[in-house]
């Protein structure tokens, strides 16, 4: 069973005190959390491709790039983030499982989950240009000034040079220590927004201090209806630049929604 897929639990055999616990989870956070809580607000929302089991999600400009993982099913794609028109597209070869991506510089990052290989692409035409070897597993990217920042589902922030991808540095969660970081947002506020998994919660965090700054309830997104056999987790977070909007969407959900983040 690949990563970010659960079976039902029967209801019958939590008990309440149990089912209590399970909620502050998946909400990320408990009665003794302190944590500022904000929640979503929908501003609009957008077509996705219920096929794309997304796992990386950025604006840059005009353009939308997404990633997205299973073994022999990962792709990356350019599309015109005003009018949905494909720009570019790259597939992955079996056995690898895409992850997180994002922009630095000249240079478009790719993650593999299991497989250790980083991917660096031309932004215009996602063609290959090199790859590199990096230990563990990747989750989440994103980019602050010359350093990458990357998740691997722990709750550890790892910075990497953007043109080597080599380590400079590592900042632990000082809160949240059993957060599951996931796709990841540089936001032009200086935070590092992150989705973690498997919740509807988003972390807002201070990458210089590994202090999160608020938890983001995004719970409810994806109506009961429209949810399939096939439809899978919260994830994919992108800064809409010029705005304070953030644009979210989940594995193989039909919507992406254009929100901001409000006082919960």
């Amino acid at each position: 069973m690949e990563r970010k897929r659960r079976a039902p639990v029967a209801a019958a055999t939590i008990t309440l005190s149990t089912a209590l616990a399970l909620a502050a989870t998946a909400t990320g956070c408990t009665s003794s959390d302190n944590t500022p809580k904000l929640r979503v607000e929908v501003v609009a929302t957008r077509p996705h491709d219920p096929g794309a089991f997304t796992e990386g999600l950025e604006v840059d400009g005009s353009v939308l790039y997404e990633g997205t993982g299973l073994a022999g099913n990962s792709s990356i794609r350019a599309t015109d983030l005003n009018t949905g028109a494909e720009l570019a597209r790259a597939d992955l070869p079996a056995p690898l499982f895409g992850e997180g991506i994002t922009r630095a510089g000249d240079v478009l990052w790719q993650l593999t989950y299991k497989n250790g290989v980083a991917i660096a692409r031309d932004p215009d035409t996602l063609a290959e240009l090199r790859t590199t070897h990096f230990d563990g597993e990747g989750w989440g990217l994103c980019t602050r000034d010359d350093r990458v920042l990357m998740s691997n589902g722990s709750s550890t922030l790892t910075f990497r040079d953007s043109r080597t991808f080599a380590i400079t540095g590592s900042v632990a969660l000082t809160s949240h220590k059993d957060a599951e970081l996931n796709e990841l947002d540089c936001a032009p506020d200086g935070s590092v927004y992150a989705n973690t998994w498997p919740t509807n919660t988003i972390l807002r965090i201070d990458p210089g201090t590994g202090e999160v700054l608020a938890a983001i309830d995004a719970s409810g997104l994806l109506p009961r209806g429209a949810r399939t056999p096939d439809t899978d987790v919260l994830n994919g977070i992108a800064h809409l630049p010029g705005t304070d909007h953030f644009l979210l969407t989940g594995k193989k959900w039909p919507t992406s929604y254009e929100v901001r983040f409000v006082p919960a």
